[in-house]
This record gives structure tokens, sequence and C-alpha cells, in this order.
């Protein structure tokens, strides 16, 4: 088992990519996997930064792919799909639509908006040329030790969602822009104000999601700290770790500590919570119980 980078969701500057990348091409990451996933009104302002992340991710040892986005809608966003699979680099799809673009032949990878949630599925995208799937961040261990199973069958990698906000939807409308009055495409892009997302607070004051422009997440920090174990027992090939701001350095050498053995479960959620200060962390996706269950 070892450890992916997911794409960021959240809408940094160029710098923050820039740095972000070039900090990550030092970390014991296996892959990375770079482009713009929620909002293709945001690519313009950092998109420039992609080729020298890639380089030097590539130049670092790292298997690199580009992202679709998740929601594919307008012309134009048809257009950068179908450029993505002439980049002369593997590509993951985030949302189905984008395999109308895919090259007869052409193996691609599978990101984890797409509903791989039976094994008919996987040996369907196996099919059509999938190498590598992330499963989608709700399903039970029982699920996941079906699919790893089939895609052992299927010459599939299976990586699970191992850190990170959980995706649970994607929009046509922006709620960002709509909090603050804003048409979406009037947006001015306040969806920046909040690098890692804006929480959302029920009436009786409960935090319980968090909104990013057109992206719903979990609010709590979904992690597979305590659960390392029993995911390579069942032949999971990788966790998957969502970029977000402070010390991911610091998160990223902690999942490999305990992929690679060196550190002890018990201790690793109560490690998570020193790094990330504040947050809170849910495990309860893989036990098969509500996503939100306390980690710790």
């Amino acid at each position: 088992m070892d450890i992916t980078i997911g794409p960021i969701a959240f809408f940094w500057t160029a710098e923050t990519v820039r740095d972000f990348y070039r900090d990550l091409a030092a970390s014991p990451a296996r892959r990375v996997v770079i482009g713009e996933w929620v909002c293709s009104k945001r690519l313009p302002f950092w998109q420039d930064e992609i080729p020298g992340a890639v380089e030097c991710l590539l130049a670092a040892g790292k298997d690199v792919a580009l992202s679709t986005l998740a929601l594919i809608t307008l012309r134009r966003e048809r257009r950068q799909t179908a450029d993505l699979f002439d980049a002369g680099i593997p590509v993951e799809i985030a949302d189905l639509g984008a395999l109308r673009h895919l090259p007869e032949g052409a193996p691609f990878q599978v990101g984890p908006t797409v509903n791989v949630y039976n094994e008919a599925t996987l040996e369907w995208l196996a099919r059509k040329g999938a190498t590598r799937i992330c499963l989608p961040p709700e399903l039970p261990l029982s699920s996941v030790a079906v699919l790893a199973r089939a895609g052992r069958a299927a010459g599939v990698a299976v990586e699970v969602w191992g850190h990170g906000r959980a995706p649970l939807a994607i929009s046509g409308r922006c709620y960002h822009a709509r909090l603050h009055d804003r048409a979406k495409d009037s947006c001015q892009f306040v969806c920046g104000e909040d690098p890692d997302g804006r929480d959302v607070v029920t009436l009786d004051g409960q935090r319980f999601l968090t909104v990013n422009g057109v992206q719903t997440l979990g609010h709590a920090h979904s992690t597979v700290a305590g659960q390392i174990a029993e995911l390579a027992g069942i032949g999971v090939r990788a966790v998957r770790l969502s970029p977000q701001t402070g010390n991911f350095a610091a998160v990223v050498r902690l999942y490999d500590d305990l992929v690679k053995q060196r550190s002890a479960q018990a201790e690793a959620v109560a490690r998570l919570q020193t790094l990330i200060p504040g947050a809170c962390f849910a495990d309860g996706f893989l036990a098969g119980a509500p996503g939100l269950r306390r980690a710790l």
C-alpha cells in the first residue's frame, strides 16, 4: 500500500499552488493527481503552474495524473477535457462524461466522484481501460473488500479516500456566490476567501457540512488512520489524501508512517489533532456507521 495525493479542491493563489507542489515533490507520496477538479472558472488563475508542477513531481519520481472536472457541462469544459487526453500524461476522470473524449484503447484512472459501488461497474470501467480507481468515500469496509478483490481480478488498482473532507455532491449552482448575493457568473471568486471551504451551520449551531463553490463536502476530516491495517489486509493499493492548508507535508508523513508500519494506529488520530488544531475527525463510513462518527 502507498499514498496518492488528490487534486486541490479549493481556490488557492498561483503562488500557494506552486509552493504546495514544490513541497509535495519532497514528500513520500507515491503519486499525485493535479488539475482543476471543482470549477473551471478558477483554472485560468493557476493553470500556468501546472506544467512546472508536473515537471517537478516527475523529476522527483512521482507518478502524475491530470484530473478532469467533477461536473462537465459547458462547451469550453468539454474542449478542456478533450485537451487533457492529448497532454501525454495519464488522465483521471472525475465525471463519466469525460469518457466520450477518451481516445480508443487509451488507459485512464477514475476518481472518487464517480460512483463505483459494485463489481459490475468496476469491471465495465476496466474493459474501457481503467487501470486505477479511487472508490467513493462513503463505502463500508465490506464493500471495499469486494471491490478490491474484483480489482485484483480485473488488473485494476483500488484506492480509498484516506484523509480530508469527503466530497459529497457537486452542483450547477455556486453556494459561495449565493451566500454573498452574487450570481454564479459574477461570483468575483469569493470562494478564494475560504481556502479550506466554508462551514455550514444548522439553526441550532451544529457544523455539519462544508461548501466550496459548487461543491459540498463533509465538515469533518474523514480519516482511515485507525483502519490502515484492515485496508492493507483486504488488498487496497493506496490511500488518497486530499490537500488542505497548514502543515500538509506532516500529514503525508504521518500516513506514510502508518502505511509502512512505523507508527501505531492507536496514536495516529491524536497526532492528527495536533497537526490540524480545532478540526474534528470522522471514520464512520468504513465501519458502516454514519460518516460523521468521531474518530477521536
